[in-house]
């Protein structure tokens, strides 16, 4: 049986995810800390819509009702070459 990824970055599997709702986990905010989905190099593009159609059919819930998480982008984009002090 192949595994369906859900989260690439993470390597987190459709089976760990339905896995961790069974145990209790039903809120987008505990399986991100359990399973750190989201927490990759993409920070959740491909995988929060997939885990949150998961998680509102394992509960019952509409994917509208569920808490979603928020982004926080930086006020001002800046250059990794003014962080390492190339830019100066």
């Amino acid at each position: 049986m192949s595994r369906k990824i859900v989260c690439r970055c993470e390597d987190i599997d459709e089976e760990e995810i339905i896995k961790a709702i069974e145990e209790g986990y039903t809120d987008f905010e505990e399986l991100r800390k359990i399973l750190r989905i989201g927490m990759g190099p993409c920070q959740g593009r491909t995988c929060i819509p997939l885990v949150l159609k998961i998680l509102a059919k394992k509960t019952g819930k509409k994917v509208e009702d569920l808490n979603k998480p928020s982004f926080r982008p930086p006020v001002i984009p800046i250059t990794l070459g003014s962080l390492s002090g190339e830019d100066e």
